[in-house]
């Protein structure tokens, strides 16, 4: 079925328009971004339950933007009287002014930007979903991960907890401008499994994800996962510690991932061109890695959780070319550093919700297949580790140095896994040098998207990434 557009929104529609209208008298932009999402979170593990409609991106609110004079200005709220347009008028106006009149009498330093063009759009868009998080048969939910839960507990005598969650959102929102009425209802899935072992005083966990664009309809797909996760944990328990120095390493599609995330994501997002604050600004038409390399971002190059039709800012969702061959070919751009840069906005103009400000922030960055087997990129290393599972990563876009941790190193020695593992693993390294050195990419990908992003250490939302195997050479510790 086609997810359903939220009746709230629809009966606010032509008040909002109505508001947006007698505002653009009063400015010379004015945009709405209304929101109306809901959520189910269900949480199982051998010690507790609990169910809640708590998800990342459930929400329900208005926001304002206006611009005149090269100011922009907004305004959030979440009760609106769609009875009552005109008085609504006058408050959200007088918020405004309030905001504009502190400008003038605090004599603040502005960033004049121009005006967006605000082009004609009418679009309505529905995603498919066989279920949705509001009707979701939340008893028959925890009945499946209770079962799973407790079939984890007797698989290893290790064994002393095992969690498993669900979490589904039905997105739905709507932008209008004077000239625009966007309209768009996607519901997004994800699920995990996180077992957690006991040895000798040696604790150790694993991890396995599921996720889509999809209704909880996913989350029947989760056991499927189970066995793995818990062999894996298991596995852990007898892991050494590495060396420290540089080795061949080979990267599986969630490792490749975390690395387009840090390597690619936060550093070419142009908000940071902006406030020169990214080493990547000098790279553009540039080669930042070998000829095998190429990378996609945006909310269409891939299907997964942040697969939306319009960002935050009535952009239409985009798939940009990054990296063509080695050659960095652009960034990815919210609307007003798009402006303020004179390039073009790429759809990736995000907020945390309806009252945090709109960041460039990444969707999908994944990293294209190339045409290497996993056997023969194994077989091809003297002396290295084939890298398995995400913990955590972070970046230094100002020069462009990458952390990523990484939860497990398979040795591998002459060609051959030698059954040795170690684990955690840091991987550090200088971006382009650690792609310039990539030698073989596999002809396979995937694509992970139970995670989220912090912009610094705050502004929440969702991303997605991934890509083939990719055998490099990096410093790990």
């Amino acid at each position: 079925m086609k997810a359903p557009f939220s009746e709230y929104l629809s009966l606010i529609a032509q008040p909002l328009k109505d508001v947006v209208s007698l505002l653009q008298n009063d400015y010379e932009y004015v945009s709405a971004l209304a929101s109306d999402s809901k959520g189910l979170n269900v949480r199982i593990s051998a010690h507790a339950k609990s169910v809640s409609d708590k998800t990342m991106a459930n929400e329900r609110g208005i926001v304002f933007r206006a611009a005149k004079e090269g100011r922009y200005c907004e305004y959030a709220f979440n009760e609106f009287d769609y009875e009552h347009p005109q008085q609504e008028y006058r408050r959200i106006k007088a918020a405004l002014d309030e905001q504009y009149e502190l400008l003038s009498e605090t004599g603040t330093k502005i960033y004049e930007t121009p005006l967006p063009k605000d082009e004609p759009c009418t679009l309505f868009h529905q995603s498919q979903t066989e279920q949705l998080p509001e009707t979701a048969d939340i008893d028959g939910i925890v009945k499946r991960f209770t079962s799973l839960c407790e079939k984890a507990m007797n698989m290893t005598s290790f064994m002393i907890d095992c969690t498993l969650s669900g979490q589904s959102t039905h997105v739905c929102k709507m932008f209008i401008t004077a000239k625009r009425m966007m309209k768009q209802s996607y519901v997004y899935s994800e699920a995990t499994i996180v077992p957690v072992v006991s040895k000798e005083g040696r604790n150790q966990y694993a991890y396995e994800g599921i996720s889509g664009l999809c209704g909880p309809e996913l989350f029947d797909q989760l056991g499927a996962k189970l066995e793995k996760a818990v062999n894996d944990a298991v596995e852990l328990l007898d892991a050494g510690r590495i060396v420290p120095g540089e080795y061949e390493i080979i990267t599986s599609p969630e490792v490749t991932g975390l690395i387009a995330h840090e390597a690619f994501g936060h550093g070419v997002e142009m908000d940071m061109f902006v406030k020169n604050r990214a080493l990547g600004a000098e790279y553009i038409n540039q080669r930042v890695a070998s000829d095998l390399v190429s990378m996609h971002e945006g909310a269409l190059c891939a299907e997964n959780v942040t697969s939306y039709a319009f960002d935050d800012e009535g952009n239409p969702a985009d798939d940009v070319t990054e990296i063509d061959h080695g050659i960095l070919k652009t960034g990815i751009c919210d609307e007003l550093s798009a402006l303020r840069l004179g390039v073009r906005a790429t759809g990736n103009g995000k907020r945390e919700n309806f009252e945090h400000k709109v960041y460039t922030r990444m969707t999908n960055t994944v990293f294209d297949s190339g045409t290497d087997k996993v056997e023969d990129m194994i077989a091809s290393v003297k002396y290295g580790y084939l890298l398995e599972g995400m913990e955590s990563g972070m970046e230094d876009p100002k020069h462009w140095g990458i952390q990523c941790i990484v939860k497990c190193g398979r040795e591998i020695i002459d060609g051959k896994l030698t059954g040795r593992i170690v684990s955690p693993v840091i991987l550090t390294g200088y971006v382009p040098q650690v792609l310039g050195n990539i030698t073989m990419v596999s002809d396979d990908r995937e694509i992970f998207g139970t995670g989220g992003c912090g912009k610094g250490y705050k502004e929440w939302v969702k991303v997605a990434d991934g890509g083939p195997y990719l055998k490099t050479k990096a410093r790990l510790g």
